[in-house]
């Protein structure tokens, strides 16, 4: 954990992003004695008070101690509005203050990548990756694994609004399920969480904290890398270090002997590799960054789920609403969680969820509900006074595509997120079938004893002109963006299927910024399971 002696103080792997990826690696590469890893993360420890407590999300989103706190380009499919766009900086990155959701998504998800010229990414390639890192409640079978160190359990709190909503979506043809990791994802179910005993589990937790005693791994918080260190050789360009500041240091370059493994996510990594001079020349050139290597795929590509968060008031039952706005509420789950670790302080924002088809055409589901026994106008907000739920759904699949470009050379400016949002027929049909879906799903029998009433947007909203501008008013993300150094040969791809830069030697990508498509679910369990997957990759390469 010593910060280096010296500049000239080499390493053989530096991976910038202590993460969801980077921590992984951190574990897997010095595993090896023989190897020194440094680990360097831009945010603080993560020792913040409300990082364990899973409902701490309220408090560590939009909070500087623990989130970059990006916004997005106002966007024309959100009728002009931007978004705060969280993403973690702290130790166990965005798995410090995400939803918990332990979601892998569809099969066909990776065949796809595999078509798109990306060996050993189909399914069957990567299920032993996501099983190797697993510690699952239910134990080992042939789909899940039990000897990982990243703990799967089940929810710790009941609603009954939740289980009616359970049965108007049987009702409505999405059948309960018990797992939804074991094929396509289709029915109805809890989601299943990384919590230990109501307890969040990140990935700091998980993977680098058991290891922090090697000798060989080096960690370093609040170093704010500044570019990449690329050097001429007899091939092209390598990457052989780094540029950094590290606050109480003076230390300003670190070198690699192996590999420099950019691990910043799909933000900080598309911008870290543009400042350094590989991106789009013609922006590179803009902001009067010399060109070191042109990639026009860096920055390229960005997909997100965008949720489209409907609002329904109830009656004759209790939500989180009413708790919330209690003393009595507040005072009772507080003490549950002191006491049981349980309780709605152990809540992920979604605790219900479902995955179906907007219409026939889709093989596969292609829209996900993330349903909340509460209701707000956006988080960071105080909850509604009146007792509701919030059946979000999004487009599991979305055709619109936006980008990552920097508006300076300087790593410390904010990079300009533009995520086009709607901006495709396809995109803004699924928006307004699915929110269809819902209206039908809410008029089910199982809810009538509840009375639901539609809030946002509203019943009286029906045409599909009205609908798609609703999706705009109500859309916000699920913090899912991906694909901005999408994997491939073709004119954009940035890594190959090893996750080399493409004309870089010395360089890898590893996070979920290499996602040639967005998985169709939530992102962080794809996330760990390539970082499993790419440290297997590199051992071999050792040997």
């Amino acid at each position: 954990m010593s910060q280096p002696s010296s500049l000239s103080e080499h390493f053989d792997y530096i991976i910038i992003g202590a993460g969801s990826a980077g921590c992984l690696l951190a574990n897997r590469l010095s595993a090896n004695p023989d190897v020194n890893v440094l680990l360097l993360e831009a945010g603080k420890k993560d020792n913040y008070f409300w990082i364990p407590i899973p409902i701490g999300y309220l408090f560590t989103i939009n909070n500087p101690r623990t989130d970059w706190c990006y916004k997005t380009q106002p966007d024309p499919g959100l009728n002009g509005r931007s978004l705060n766009y969280a993403r973690g900086k702290v130790l166990g990155g965005c798995s410090s203050i995400n939803a918990m959701i332990y979601m892998r998504g569809q099969p066909r998800d990776y065949n796809e990548w595999a078509s798109l010229g990306n060996p050993g990414w189909d399914f069957n390639s990567v299920l032993p990756y996501f099983k190797k890192s697993e510690n699952y409640i239910h134990g080992a079978d042939d789909v899940h694994g039990d000897q990982g160190e990243l703990r799967i359990e089940e929810r710790r709190v009941n609603w009954e609004i939740l289980e009616a909503w359970r049965d108007a979506a049987e009702q409505t043809g999405i059948p309960k399920v018990a797992d939804f990791n074991r094929g396509d994802n289709f029915g109805n179910s809890y989601f299943q969480v990384n919590q230990h005993n109501g307890v969040r589990q990140n990935t700091n937790k998980a993977f680098l904290k058991p290891v922090r005693h090697r000798p060989n791994l080096t960690v370093i918080t609040e170093a704010h890398v500044k570019k990449l260190i690329l050097e001429k050789t007899d091939k092209g360009k390598r990457a052989t270090g780094v540029e950094l500041h590290i606050k109480g240091s003076a230390v300003s370059k670190i070198n690699a002997r192996r590999e420099v493994i950019l691990s910043a996510g799909s933000i900080g990594s598309p911008q870290l590799l543009q400042v350094s001079g590989i991106g789009p020349a013609k922006l590179l050139q803009k902001y009067q960054v010399p060109l070191q290597h042109h990639l026009p795929g860096v920055g390229a590509n960005l997909q997100d789920h965008l949720q489209i968060r409907m609002m329904f008031k109830v009656h004759n039952t209790v939500t989180m609403n009413q708790r919330a706005n209690s003393l009595l509420g507040k005072a009772r789950m507080g003490l549950e969680y002191l006491l049981f670790r349980s309780g709605p302080l152990t809540m992920a924002p979604s605790q219900l969820g479902a995955f179906a088809r907007s219409d026939d055409s889709y093989e596969t589901p292609n829209i996900e509900w993330h349903v909340q026994p509460l209701s707000l106008d956006k988080f960071g907000e105080p909850l509604h006074s009146f007792p509701a739920i919030t059946p979000s759904v999004c487009n599991l699949r979305p055709t619109s595509r936006g980008h990552v470009h920097i508006l300076s050379p300087d790593m410390n400016n904010q990079p300009e997120i533009k995520l086009n949002y709607l901006s495709t027929a396809e995109d803004q049909k699924v928006a307004a079938d699915s929110m269809r879906f819902t209206r039908r799903i809410m008029s089910a029998d199982a809810l009538r004893p509840y009375q639901p009433e539609e809030w946002r947007p509203g019943s009286s909203i029906e045409s599909d002109e009205n609908l798609i501008k609703a999706a705009g008013d109500l859309g916000t993300t699920i913090f899912h963006p991906v694909g901005t150094c999408k994997m491939g040969n073709d004119e954009y791809a940035v890594v190959d299927e090893q996750l080399r830069v493409h004309g870089i030697e010395g360089l890898r990508i590893i996070d979920a910024s290499i996602m040639p498509t967005i998985t169709s679910g939530n992102t962080n369990a794809p996330t760990i399971m390539i970082a499993e997957k790419a440290a297997d990759m590199i051992i071999k390469c050792q040997n």
